[in-house]
């Protein structure tokens, strides 16, 4: 176990501020949101962004996006000139290769919305389209972090016993040691600004605790996980996601990650499904439902996939969030909040000077 000199083994959770002074913003934080992505696009893009106007002022929004299509949506709803819109015509669909799409239409929505963060006209993009489209993006046109070679892409699972953030989730499938070793970094600087945690304990997915378990890929980063100045906890099996308090970040590939996150959201699903048909089965289990009704909100409200706040693309010089395509208009919503909190808390400036103090000893591999 690696252990940063001085920090409690199992440092205890803190509340949500980060742990450095935020650096104060005398306007609202801007952030260009992709108007045609995701599934109900524009429609849920833009009640998703009217939410944020309604529940944050210290946000301003800027959608980019087609103006006549976005002109229509706000007419629709009454919100005429509700929102600045940046033009532009092309999108990226799911179904094409993501880095081709991005390089021949220049007027694709995530691109346009990257390059206003690039030319510092925005803070931070947010889109709910295609995931590979997203990165794509964000790396042509704002690039990489010193010591980076690919990003991860880091979500924070609202486990039982204090949020976990999880990385890689679907940015990279094939990932080499030090691949991973950059995702127990940048993910680690996410725990301190999203979850306040001074020292996060890191963990390494694998089939089992003992450093000896896994492939051969696990094993190698085991050893080199250790050689962090991080709070390593050596592997970490999948129960102890959803079941937090043991670890703060795990880090694995994307291929893997993406399984994991899928598989969660599908046994919440299925259990919040069979709780509702059980509650109901009869007159004296409704009794006893209405009883249990708000706690049983409580739960539910914590562990809904809207409230996850999207993907939080980790390595880019940039702040960049990216959400499910079937994301909701709260969920779009909470994507927005999530990359404007993480600009006003130095996300990209804490991930930078970590990997700027452990430039010396890694040797970053090109993919």
């Amino acid at each position: 176990m690696s252990v940063v000199p001085g920090a409690p083994a199992h440092p205890a959770p803190v509340d949500s501020a980060p742990v450095d002074p935020a650096p104060v913003h005398v306007r609202p934080v801007t952030v260009a949101l992709d108007l045609l992505g995701g599934d109900s696009a524009p429609g849920s893009v833009l009640d998703g962004a009217l939410l944020v106007a309604d529940r944050r002022p210290d946000i301003r929004v800027v959608l980019v996006g087609p103006p006549a299509a976005a002109a229509a949506a706000m007419a629709e709803r009454g919100q005429a000139g509700r929102f600045e819109v940046v033009p532009a015509t092309q999108v990226v669909g799911m179904d094409e290769d993501p880095a081709r799409g991005v390089r021949t239409k220049r007027d694709a929505t995530v691109r346009v919305a990257a390059r206003l963060v690039r030319d510092g006209k925005a803070d931070a993009t947010v889109s709910v389209g295609s995931t590979g489209a997203a990165m794509a993006a964000a790396l042509f046109t704002l690039g990489r972090l010193p010591g980076i070679s690919r990003p991860a892409l880091a979500i924070v699972v609202p486990a039982a016993a204090g949020p976990v953030v999880l990385l890689d989730v679907g940015a990279n499938s094939d990932c080499g040691v030090d691949l991973l070793t950059q995702f127990a970094l940048s993910g680690a600087a996410l725990a301190r600004v999203r979850l306040g945690l001074e020292h996060p304990r890191v963990g390494l997915l694998s089939i089992g605790t003992e450093p000896g378990k896994g492939d051969e890929l696990r094993k190698a980063a085991h050893a080199e996980l250790g050689r962090l100045p991080i709070t390593f906890v050596g592997n970490v099996e999948g129960h102890q996601i959803p079941l937090g308090g043991q670890v703060d970040v795990v880090v694995t590939d994307g291929f893997t990650g993406n399984v994991v996150v899928k598989s969660l959201e599908g046994a919440l699903t299925m259990l919040t499904g069979a709780l509702l048909t059980a509650f109901t089965a009869d007159d004296s289990r409704r009794s006893a439902a209405k009883a249990l009704a708000p706690a049983f909100s409580e739960v539910a409200g914590r562990l809904n996939p809207d409230v996850l706040g999207g993907g939080m693309l980790l390595g880019v010089d940039g702040v960049a969030v990216v959400g499910h395509g079937s994301s909701s208009p709260e969920a779009v919503a909470h994507c927005v909040a999530a990359a404007a909190d993480a600009v006003v808390a130095g996300l990209v400036p804490q991930i930078r000077e970590v990997l700027a103090a452990t430039s010396s000893s890694r040797t970053v591999v090109a993919s």
